[in-house]
């Protein structure tokens, strides 16, 4: 039987190629580097993705609809499962120019609420809740490009944001993994990621990954 993984998240996995808004094809994003790496180890999983350009964790974008991460997560997580895992990788976007009071910690408590709603979803009786890796985005570096007004000051804002993230997964006893330790943000336009960075990304997960799908796994745990 497949492993079924949802992965929740924003434009930095959905593939978009910095500074343009073509898209990476699936086996170059992430999730399916990461799909392919899994498969490759003998696992049999479907990654669905579920990833929305300018996605919060759990604030609004004043100029487009449905970017809040809360709203209908939970009946995501009801309509996929069984789920064998649940991946968040969330919280670039609340560093937009449109939340200049936001901070890791703030962002971090955003997660917490995903979690939580996750934990909370009405799925099926029977079904198993399912495990959480909360993914923390890398580091946003000088916002350039035409992207750049809109991350205007981001990168002084998201400061902290792993050890936030870490924080808090440990205090919910939930999994957490630092893109950061993979890869940083595109040089490109500073916030998303490369087609290379996209790889190394995946790669690193699948070590990851596959300690959760197989607790036993002799395969070393990537912080």
């Amino acid at each position: 039987m497949a492993h079924h993984i949802l992965v929740y998240a924003d434009s930095l996995t959905w593939g978009i190629i910095p500074d343009t808004r073509r898209r990476l094809p699936f086996e170059q994003r992430w999730p399916g580097v990461l799909e392919i790496k899994l498969n490759g180890f003998g696992h049999n999983v479907r990654i669905i993705e579920d990833c929305l350009n300018g996605r919060r964790t759990v604030w609004d974008d004043p100029f487009k609809p449905g970017r809040n991460g809360a709203a209908g997560l939970a009946q995501r997580v009801e309509a996929h499962s069984p789920l064998a895992l649940v991946m968040l990788m969330l919280g670039t976007n609340d560093f937009q120019f449109c939340h200049p009071y936001n901070t890791a910690w703030s962002s971090a408590q955003g997660i917490a609420a995903l979690v939580r709603e996750i934990r909370n979803a009405p799925i099926e009786p029977g079904m198993a809740v399912p495990p959480i890796l909360v993914v923390c985005p890398p580091a946003i570096i000088e916002p350039k490009g035409t992207i750049a007004p809109k991350f205007s000051g981001a990168e002084q804002r998201c400061v902290g944001l792993a050890n936030a993230y870490s924080q808090i997964c440990n205090e919910l006893k939930c999994g957490f993994f630092d893109a950061g330790s993979a890869t940083s943000a595109s040089p490109i336009d500073g916030i998303h990621l490369d087609a290379n960075q996209h790889v190394l990304l995946g790669n690193a997960l699948a070590e990851r990954v596959v300690t959760l799908l197989n607790p036993n796994s002799s395969r070393q745990q990537t912080s």
